[in-house]
């Protein structure tokens, strides 16, 4: 399974785990890690079994009691710790109404190195670790500047945010000559460098504070951008942590857009840079009708099967399962896909007497098929304006293929 499928369905099943509350503190989080022998592990799940022997309310005592005997019997499953560690959630979810808990297990080994230890029985399951494991933090700084205006913003994974627009308040330049022109052009200077100093407040005070920022990206239209990088203005920090200085026909927020476009080659493995890049291939193939580009469900599942696809999009918000089912009425094997959640009807006889043999979400199973044929997987956000627009014009299943079929 590629690594950005796995992202989202840890990502997807975190989501739905958070919405999961107990009775009581009746939810069992455990994360065991790296290294740590099992039989210690054990030791501690059958002292906090022994504690909770001694729980006053007779429903909380015999819902955190069936949890711990549930979660020793899976750690009996496994001889050693799994190299990445080993997570564990168990206990009774409150249904609709009282009386309808269900209990759930459910066991995982984490996508990075586990290094810590917890142990935690609570009315919630604890997925902070594991969402921390998979959070986008490499962020990135951008600023665009000219002589009248400057922007910041900041591209973390799938975000682009326009934080900050200034402008300098700097007058045009005088066009009489003399004495008047000269002491002009030193006021212009003075305010000029007076604006410099506020763009390196501005980036100081929005740019250091993100700990994980990989690097800067500065552009402009004019000579102003390597004059503010020449002088003092900018934190020591943050002007060794500058990748690129870029021409841009902007410096407002349209030039933010820009500059990303321009470093289009620095930043090939962000997120949102790999959607929008994916997307704009979809469309110009679209648009010129190549026949290198295919799109709804039918046609990209048989460009799939051909093997013939190049990238796979598909929009996180695609709400579809896949279901293999057998009619009890007329013995008809079929496979649909639906909506999840909805009913489904034999494609023969209409009866909804069915024996489901099968119900997979289609991001899974699509992304099943791409890996098989060697095909690369984009999961398109809905964050971005491009996102929402591949989800409703092409309904959130594209393809961009390697040759016509």
């Amino acid at each position: 399974m590629s690594a950005e499928l796995e992202r989202y369905k840890l990502h997807e099943f975190l989501n739905e785990l958070k919405k999961k509350e107990g009775r009581g503190t009746e939810l069992i989080s455990l994360y065991v890690p790296a290294g740590r022998p099992l039989s210690e592990v054990a030791e501690v799940l059958r002292g906090e079994y022994s504690a909770a022997s001694n729980i006053k309310d007779r429903t909380t005592r015999h819902h955190v009691l069936d949890a711990l005997t549930v979660v020793m019997q899976r750690l009996k499953l496994f001889k050693t710790t799994p190299p990445n560690g080993l997570v564990i959630f168990a206990g009774y979810v409150a249904g609709s109404a009282p009386g309808d808990e269900k209990l759930e297990v459910h066991v995982l080994e984490p996508p990075q190195k586990l290094r810590v230890w917890l142990y935690r029985c609570d009315s919630r399951f604890y997925t902070e670790i594991l969402e921390d494991m998979i959070a986008v933090k490499d962020a990135y700084g951008l600023l665009v500047l000219d002589a009248g205006e400057a922007a910041f913003g900041i591209l973390k994974g799938r975000s682009l945010e326009i934080v900050k627009e200034i402008e300098s308040g700097v007058p045009r330049k005088h066009r009489a000559g003399g004495q008047s022109a000269r002491r002009f052009e030193r006021i212009v200077e003075q305010l000029t460098h007076e604006f410099y100093k506020r763009v390196g407040e501005y980036a100081n005070k929005i740019f250091l504070e993100h700990q994980d920022l990989k690097g800067i990206l500065v552009g402009g239209p004019g000579p102003a951008k390597e004059d503010f990088l020449k002088g003092d203005y900018l934190h020591y920090q943050l002007k060794e942590k500058v990748l690129g200085v870029f021409d841009v026909g902007y410096a407002g927020e349209a030039g933010i857009y820009e500059l990303v476009n321009r470093a289009e080659e620095l930043l090939r493995d962000v997120q949102y840079v790999k959607e929008r890049e994916a997307v704009n291939e979809l469309l110009y193939n679209v648009s010129r009708d190549t026949g290198h580009a295919v799109y709804g469900e039918a046609e990209v599942r048989r460009a799939l099967e051909m093997k013939a696809v190049k990238t796979l999009l598909l929009s996180e918000r695609l709400d579809l399962v896949r279901v293999s089912y057998e009619c009890k009425s007329c013995g008809y094997e079929g496979r649909v896909t639906v909506n999840k959640g909805r009913g489904v009807a034999c494609e023969k006889c209409g009866s909804q007497d069915l024996l489901v043999i099968q119900e997979l979400p289609l991001i899974d199973e699509l992304g099943k098929l791409a890996e098989e044929g060697g095909a690369e997987l984009v999961l398109v956000s809905t964050d971005t304006g491009e996102g929402k627009e591949f989800l409703r014009i092409f309904g959130g299943i594209a393809a961009v293929l390697r040759y016509q079929i």
